[in-house]
Order: C-alpha cells, then structure tokens, then sequence
C-alpha cells in the first residue's frame, strides 16, 4: 500500500490500527499478536501497570522502540478519578497522550460525556494530547473537538460487544464535521467489521477483545490488518454510486442481432408503430418480409 500515514496531533503513525493489551492469553500471545497486528501505537490501562516495577510488567512485552505507548484511564467513573489517572500516567514515564475514558453505565460501558468533556478541559489546558472514548454522537464529538482534544474516538458498538458498527451514518456525519482524525473504537468483531469502519472514512480503528480472545489472536491480528489497508484503500478509490437497476458491464455495440434489439426499443418507445415494410437488409437475412416494387 503507498504512503498513507495516521498523523494525530503532529506524531506519524505508519499503521491506522491501534491495539490494546487486555484479556490475552498471556502476554507472549499479546506480543506476537502486535507484531502480527502491524499497530505502532497500543492502549495500556494505567491501573494495570505495576508502578513499583517489583515484577514482570506487560510493559516488558511491548517494543517500545517500535511501538508507542497510549495510556487509558480505563475502569474510571468520574472526571476527577480519570485526571488523576491520567496524571499518574504520565508521572511515571508513560505518556503525555491520553485515551480519555469515562464510564457513565457499568453495564453498557457507555461513557458519560458530560463528565468526558470536563476531564477533556481539564487535561488539555495541562498539556495533555487527549483522545477521548465517546458515544457515536456527531455534537458530542464535535463539543470535544471544540474542547482541544487531539482526535475523537467513537464507539462502533458497546465495549467487548463485537457486533460491529451498529450506526454507520453516525460515523459518517462524525467525519464530515472532524477537523481532527476520527479513530472508530469498540465494538469490532471480526475484520469485516474493520473494513467497514475504514469504508466509512474513519482514520483508523482501535480494538482490543476482537483480537485478545479470538480462538487463534495472531491470526485475527492478522486479518486486522489486512482488513484495515483494505477498507482505506477502497475508501480513497471511491466507490461506485448504488443503483437501483443494473447496469450491465459490457457494451451492446457490436452484439449480434443488437440493431435490431435497438430498433425495436425505438419502436416501442414510439407507441409500438413498425414501419410497414423492413429494410431490404432485413428481408435478405430473412427477418422480414420480402419488399414487393409495385
């Protein structure tokens, strides 16, 4: 695929799949799910870090000399409780980027967005690079873009729910208004699910359960990725307009029998009148009859 970066932000991204490190079957998988997986940026959650460095981290399995490191405030259900996190984060050497989540239903996941966009305020005026988690929502996406967040990141579908991009419009009418990238994030369940996002016209997309607890991680990694350059490059070609008809993909000129096809539509057209005598090409081929000179 050519050159055709993710830039949030004024940092350069190579891939527009971003990937998390939650619910692996080990953090060996997680590692060569990564590689597999293409992503130079993946999603850690802060509270999962070990701050004291006392034990092996999943810190340890990520390349950090190829992949860059976005701290989450997963798991936080107050502004205040995800600045804090977010301040720790960068504290203790993570990062000044954030994925800004603020959980507003524990059992839909769904943000709260009021709460989101006070934590966006608060940590943006503090010099953090926010990308914030939100609902499918044009006018809350474009109230946290008004906030100072780097790119806006609505959910496909539920957290962990893996049906796929439940409100395709949404997205669309969220793009046409975002000056910054927008990044799909949740939902995905399988690359089908990725490639439409990137159709859509989404920046990039971010998951996380799709790949952790797919029977085989590297694989579905994998097709990820494939899937992700995939639905880019069909979304810069432009697809073609639907259409309620067909419209055949070969041209009737030349066809056997096709000036008469043609004639005959013009016939109809005309209210059904034929002439009354056919051309003498036609009598000689025998599809009329024979012109009789008086």
């Amino acid at each position: 695929m050519h050159s055709d970066p993710l830039i949030i932000a004024g940092r350069t991204f190579s891939s527009r799949l971003i990937v998390g490190t939650g619910k692996y079957p080990s953090n060996t998988v997680m590692a060569d799910a990564h590689r597999a997986s293409g992503a130079d940026m993946v999603t850690v959650a802060v509270r999962r870090v070990d701050l004291t460095k006392s034990k092996e981290s999943l810190i340890d399995y990520i390349d950090q000399s190829k992949i860059f490191i976005l701290p989450n405030t997963a798991g936080c259900y107050t502004a205040d409780e995800a600045v804090r996190t977010a301040r720790l984060g960068r504290e203790v050497g993570l990062s000044n980027w954030v994925k800004l989540e603020v959980i507003g239903d524990e059992k839909t996941l769904f943000p709260d967005n009021v709460a989101l966009l006070e934590a966006t305020r608060t940590l943006v005026k503090e010099g953090f690079v926010v990308l914030p988690y939100t609902n499918d929502d044009p006018v809350t996406c474009r109230k946290l873009e008004e906030a100072g967040a780097a790119a806006v990141m609505p959910l496909g579908a539920p957290i962990g729910s893996g049906l796929g991009i439940q409100n395709p419009n949404n997205i669309r009418i969220i793009k046409a208004q975002a000056r910054v990238p927008v990044i799909v994030d949740a939902g995905v369940g399988t690359a089908s699910d990725a490639a439409i996002a990137m159709e859509l016209g989404a920046d990039g997309v971010l998951m996380n359960t799709a790949i952790a607890l797919a029977q085989d991680p590297v694989a579905m990694a994998t097709a990820m990725k494939l899937s992700v350059e995939a639905g880019r490059m069909a979304f810069l070609a432009g697809r073609i307009p639907r259409r309620e008809f067909a419209a055949p993909s070969s041209p009737t000129h030349g066809l056997i029998g096709a000036a008469d096809t043609q004639r005959l539509q013009l016939e109809r057209a005309a209210g059904g009148q034929r002439r009354e005598a056919a051309p003498a090409s036609e009598s000689a081929r025998g599809w009329g009859p024979a012109r009789i000179d008086k």
